[in-house]
Order: C-alpha cells, then sequence, then structure tokens
C-alpha cells in the first residue's frame, strides 16, 4: 500500500511510505481513519525494513501493486483443483 500526503500530512513530498499491511485495527477512531500496522518496504528490492504502525486518512490510501526490478512475478491465484473421473 503507498501512503503519501493524501492519507497524512506526515507522509507528505518525499517521505512517502509503501506499506505491506499485515492488520487492521478494530478500535474505534476519527471518522475516515484506521490504524494500520505492517512493515515499510525498501522500493528498491521490495524487502521488509521495519515494523510499523500507521494512522491515516482511507480515502487517502492507495493499493497499488510494487513492482520491484528483476523480481519474478507473483502467482497470487489460487491452485485449481480436479474433480475426480474428469
Amino acid at each position: 500500500m503507498l501512503i503519501d500526503g493524501r492519507a497524512s500530512v506526515q507522509f507528505g513530498g518525499d517521505r512517502i511510505l509503501w506499506l505491506r499491511v499485515t492488520s487492521v485495527c478494530d478500535k474505534p477512531t476519527y471518522h475516515g481513519w484506521v490504524w494500520l500496522t505492517g512493515y515499510s518496504i525498501d522500493p528498491a528490492t521490495g524487502k521488509a525494513l521495519a515494523r510499523r504502525e500507521v494512522f491515516a486518512q482511507i480515502t487517502g490510501l492507495q493499493i497499488e501493486q510494487q513492482t520491484t526490478h528483476g523480481a519474478p512475478p507473483r502467482n497470487d491465484t489460487a491452485p485449481r483443483t480436479r474433480r475426480r473421473g474428469v
């Protein structure tokens, strides 16, 4: 997930954050805001750097597939099952 100034002023300008979200807090917050927990991602390698908790506006969050140079494509499809006799 890309978090920039649209989600929170602390990530404005060149302080954007790529976050691999691991959980969303279900505790009540201000309307339209959410606490996210995950790992900051190195944009060059796609590797996790540090665990982070972020408070952000839901409407400003951008769910994007980050691409890394030289990384093999991800296979997010579930395996197909075959029925017997087919």
